[in-house]
């Protein structure tokens, strides 16, 4: 008996890297997986777990609105969500980043999780909650030159998360994200990881990243960061509080939660 019986969980990206790895995970803690990745190799990976597989740009709403329903109409609902696909510009030189590189990040590292946040929560809502994992990074935690626009997009996905958390807890949902460090995929490319390698420089492995999201599936927070590093046990990220104004009778006040009527 797993920890995950009965559960159905969709994972973007799972053709490869964390998600695929994160696929297997979850499917051996008793999952459904309905993996989501814009390459056919993710059928394999669906195939392989028993699970669906939806092919598509999930820069595209309806391809997220497409494996929600796939969901729900033939796997009965949705528990887990790990939304996860994401690239790279491969860029430092924010005056050689072309309209093309932007537009891609963009769509893959930040619509594809808004989208995906927006098509789970009602379907988690209708079975009663959930648990939705959004892939950030480091790069979401701190500066990073060598991709400053691929930092942008995690810094988004954290903003987003954080933003999220005490506004979902009513409908019974989590969100939080996990913020590895420089992990072996296809994505860091061959020639990185030798480089690396050589320099001494400790990598994570996909299955380090899986076990992070398991515990965060696992545990009850919201609206939390978990960075991964090798050798570290994964927990959530202490943010430090701004500073607040030092107007008399309002000493460290933060802002209301209000907005347009």
């Amino acid at each position: 008996m797993g920890t995950l019986d009965g559960k159905v969980a969709l994972v973007t990206g799972a053709a490869s890297g964390i998600g695929r790895a994160v696929a297997h995970r979850l499917a051996g803690e008793g999952a459904t997986v309905c993996v989501v990745d814009f390459s056919e190799t993710g059928k394999v990976v669906a195939d392989d777990l028993g699970g669906r597989f939806v092919q598509g740009d999930v820069g595209d709403p309806s391809v997220n609105a497409a494996a929600v329903e796939v969901c729900e109409t033939e796997l009965g609902g949705i528990d887990i969500a790990h939304l996860n696909a994401g690239v790279t510009t491969g860029e430092a030189d924010i005056t050689r980043l072309t309209d093309e590189q932007y537009r891609r990040i963009m769509r893959v590292n930040v619509d594809a999780v808004v989208f995906g946040v927006r098509a789970v929560v009602p379907a988690m809502e209708r079975d009663g909650g959930g648990c939705i994992v959004a892939t950030a990074s480091l790069a979401g935690l701190i500066g990073f030159p060598v991709d400053p626009v691929y930092t942008l997009t995690k810094h988004a996905v954290v903003g987003l998360v954080r933003s999220l958390g005490d506004q979902l807890t009513p409908r019974g949902i989590r969100i939080n994200a996990v913020n590895p460090g420089i992990v072996a995929t296809p994505l860091l490319g061959e020639e990185a990881q030798t480089a690396l390698s050589a320099a001494g420089f400790p990598l994570l492995e996909p299955d380090d990243v899986a076990a992070a999201v398991m515990r965060i599936v696992a545990g009850d927070g919201t609206g939390e960061c978990w960075p991964v590093q090798p050798g570290r046990t994964p927990e959530p990220y202490e943010f430090r509080q701004v500073p607040g104004p030092r107007i008399e009778g309002a000493e460290g006040m933060r802002p209301p939660m209000v907005g347009p009527d």
